[in-house]
């Protein structure tokens, strides 16, 4: 079957048939919520496979390859479907059993694990700096040698897939072109792994000592050990520790992001049993086969069978240049079709291995997701997620494996919805280890905090790409900005304001700002009922806050005692803007206290001491002031310099008003610090320029016979 014969077929939870493209596929009563389903690659109704009125779901995610650190594509995914379940069940209501696995087992943790032990051996063996580098000149070249035919076979591939394109007919061009357009981002990825390896040459040139060697070729020397040296790596433990260290890190990093933890959480290592069942069953079933001791999926009897294989990612099928990142055994003559793909992988020296009815090996990559998912869920699940990245091989793999499994059930579709995230770019590519391009999540929460990064993707659509750029975080601090201003203002607005005592009749603003948060609220509704457009939702409450402020605004202007801002209405407002953002995890705060909760503090909390000792320092400085009958400059400067230095150390930002009685608001210390920085070097540069101005007019000489001339 042509990968551009294969139609988009979803079958409802309902029993009911939608096809690719057919108008009727949105059609849901209304306040249904819609979800893009990769199934489709189309938003649909959702319906939660126990029946519409059910609020229970099973989800299963993707988990991390712990092969190495965790980096901003990770939390890009993990967050986003974190904000995503979050909305589920904290707006929605859903009770959800929430799966994710650790794949603790797998090609890259084997290679990562056994590169650096050699490596690490290497580097004590008694090498000379020449040596070093003569080996680490043959490494670089070998992957060069390597890279460079990788990317003449990309190219060659796009090339006959504009041929297949421009031939095709006009049915098929559409799915065709998704394929060409991929070939072409693949060529990007090749190209931009050849330009860092000539990179990496050039370096290699200029190093003389061994610790600058190990610098810039230290990746292709363990690569360079590894075929040669590889199969003597016989250590179990080895590999063991070294996954062991990279899932402590990624629980680590995830609880530092605030991604709530799993309900369940599974490690390939730990269900041995259960897969090799898995592919037993499978075989007997007709759609897997031994060979040499693997056992690989048999697509074609697959298709025989009455099922359809490459339903994520039809366009893919078939090309090893876009699997090559998930399927490191893509070619090999023990498969019979170039589709097949390995469930159970023959044990070579080297690797970690486990007994099973065709001798010692270890699972593929596929199969272990779709054995453990079955495990706990079994043959029907509401909810599967999982990086745009993974659709194919890995999630279409996993479909085709578990109709497989339950076969003699009936089952065509194990998944009700996929869910998939978008990539995030830098420069132009996906960010990934492969690329070496990535930015650690412990390198940005050093220059971001985790607020900052789960608003950063709250503003994004979570299943399109999006640009990791000085855009995007702009945008983040400006939204934060915006919030924090919001709080602040309606902090002061009450203070001290007795709520009851205070209330006063309605009056046409009142009416009118009431009225705008109901529409905001039914707004935001409709977004989230709408794919969860989040986006939409911050774009919605951007809009109430700027109300918001006005209405503060007019009534700080306004002569009339009799009209004071209404500290029920604003409490209103801040409540919803704050659950909302902690709907979204971006706070994590009690209603009954709206706000961000680190802006929190007072003088019973640890913080109080602090306040205290400066008001005390304040204090002191003032009297001895009075005493000496000071300059009263030397007074203003003393309160200048408590304002902005004693009070920003305690996170107070105290704003003089020109009525001359100041407001004091709560913020980050270091966010309060930085605007000072801000604002001095604005100061410096525009005295600089005043300077080289009043220079440069001196410098001007007139000649004293041109005056007058004509």
């Amino acid at each position: 079957m042509s990968k551009a014969s294969i139609v988009r077929e979803w079958t409802r939870p309902d029993g009911s048939k939608c096809v690719g493209g057919s108008e009727d596929n949105a059609k849901a009563p209304p306040g249904s919520l819609m979800l893009y389903n990769s199934l489709l690659d189309e938003k649909v109704p959702f319906v939660p496979a126990s029946g519409p009125g059910s609020k229970s779901l099973s989800w299963y995610t993707c988990g991390p390859t712990v092969y190495d650190v965790s980096h901003m594509g990770h939390a890009r995914n993990y967050v986003t479907f974190d904000i995503i379940r979050r909305v589920l069940e904290d707006y929605f209501g859903y009770n959800i059993l929430y799966v994710m696995n650790v794949t603790d087992v797998d090609d890259k943790i084997i290679l990562r694990a056994r590169r650096n032990y050699l490596l690490a051996k290497y580097k004590e063996g008694k090498h000379t700096d020449a040596e070093v580098k003569a080996f680490a000149e043959k490494a670089v070249q070998n992957s060069f040698a390597k890279q460079r035919a990788k990317l003449a076979e990309a190219e060659a591939l796009v090339v006959t897939a504009k041929e297949e394109q421009e031939a095709a007919a006009a049915d098929k061009k559409g799915v065709l072109q998704r394929q060409l357009n991929e070939l072409e981002g693949a060529i990007k990825n090749e190209a931009h792994k050849l330009s860092q390896i000539q990179t990496a040459l050039r370096a290699l040139g200029q190093a003389g000592d061994s610790a600058t060697i190990y610098a810039v070729a230290s990746d292709f020397v363990a690569e360079e050990l590894d075929r040669e040296q590889g199969k003597s790596v016989t250590d179990s433990s080895i590999f063991r520790a070294h996954a062991a260290k990279y899932e402590a890190e990624f629980t680590q990093d995830m609880d530092s992001l605030g991604v709530r933890r799993p309900d369940v959480l599974t490690r390939v290592s730990e269900y041995m049993d259960e897969i090799v069942d898995y592919v037993k069953k499978i075989v007997d079933n007709g759609m897997a086969y031994e060979s040499n001791g693997s056992v690989y999926f048999d697509t074609t009897n697959f298709r025989a069978c009455g099922h359809t294989y490459g339903k994520l990612k039809p366009w893919a099928v078939g090309s090893s240049a876009l699997a090559a990142e998930g399927e490191s055994n893509f070619e090999t003559s023990e498969k019979r079709s170039n589709t097949d793909f390995a469930l159970w992988k023959a044990s070579k020296p080297g690797e970690p291995f486990w007994e099973s009815p065709w001798g010692q090996g270890r699972p593929g990559w596929h199969i272990e997701c779709s054995a453990m998912a079955s495990t706990l869920i079994g043959s029907r699940m509401d909810i599967h997620t999982g990086g745009d990245d993974l659709r194919f091989p890995h999630h279409d793999n996993e479909l085709a494996q578990a109709e497989a499994f339950y076969h003699n059930e009936g089952c065509h579709q194990w998944v009700n919805y996929f869910l998939h995230s978008g990539h995030l770019e830098i420069e132009g590519l996906k960010m990934s280890k492969s690329l070496k391009n990535f930015i650690t999540i412990r390198e940005a929460l050093k220059s971001f905090s985790a607020r900052q990064l789960r608003l950063l993707f709250v503003l994004q659509s979570w299943n399109k790409s999006m640009v990791y750029g000085e855009a995007s975080r702009a945008e983040m601090k400006a939204r934060e900005a915006q919030l924090k201003n919001l709080f602040q203002n309606i902090e002061v607005a009450v203070r001290g304001v007795d709520e009851i005592a205070s209330c006063a009749k309605w009056q046409a603003e009142e009416r009118d700002q009431s009225q705008k948060l109901q529409a905001v609220q039914n707004q935001v509704h409709e977004h989230l009922l709408d794919n969860l457009n989040t986006a939409a939702v911050m774009d919605t409450l951007s809009e109430l806050i700027k109300s918001t402020n006005i209405y503060l605004s007019k009534k700080r202007e306004s002569a009339s005692a009799a009209a004071p801002a209404q500290p029920l209405l604003l409490r209103k407002v801040a409540t919803y803007v704050t659950r909302m953002l902690s709907m979204f995890g971006i706070v994590d705060a009690s209603l009954d206290k709206p706000g961000f909760a680190d802006a929190a503090g007072g003088a019973g909390d640890a913080k109080g001491a602090g306040y205290l000792d400066a008001f005390a320092a304040f204090r002191d400085e003032v009297r001895s002031l009075a005493r000496t009958k000071a300059d009263p400059k030397e007074t203003m400067t003393a309160c200048d310099r408590v304002r902005d230095v004693a009070l920003v150390e305690l996170g107070v930002r105290l704003e003089d008003r020109p009525d001359g009685k100041a407001i004091w608001k709560l913020d980050d210390p270091a966010v309060i610090k930085a605007e000072q920085q801000e604002r001095a070097k604005t100061t410096s540069e525009a005295a600089r320029k005043k300077m080289e101005n009043a220079l440069n007019l001196k410098q001007i000489v007139v000649p004293r016979d041109v005056v007058g001339s004509t």
